[in-house]
């Protein structure tokens, strides 16, 4: 699980938090607010690129770490149970993120609201 932080010079601050540093290898994922393209619900089916670069995974399970796929670089961090969220971006450094949040429904407002502000 993560925290998302959007901090006042429009930098999106995603702290991945617990035990999940070890598995994503990565304790926070700073993007910028102009990167983002959109924000949505990840779908339940959705799964990682198959290059693992580093990161864990196992299927049905749990998908933590960097992730890589035909022009692609992703950032997971989902259990694979609905509460996760997926933010596209545009820009150097990641191409998308999928991480679960403890309020997707809170998690969406706040970043939707800062990409059309």
């Amino acid at each position: 699980m993560v925290e998302v932080e959007l901090t006042h010079d429009n930098t999106v601050r995603v702290h991945v938090l617990g035990g999940h540093r070890l598995l994503a290898l990565r304790d926070e994922v700073t993007l910028e607010v102009g990167a983002i393209t959109s924000v949505t619900r990840a779908e339940v089916d959705l799964r990682p690129p198959w290059i693992r670069t580093p990161g864990t995974f196992f299927p049905g399970a749990i998908a933590a770490g960097t992730f890589r796929g035909k022009g692609r670089k992703e950032f997971w961090d989902t259990n694979f149970k609905g509460h996760a969220i997926r933010i596209d971006l545009d820009g150097p450094g990641y191409t998308r993120l999928v991480v679960d949040v403890a309020d997707p429904d809170a998690a969406l407002a706040e970043l939707s609201s800062a990409v059309a502000a």
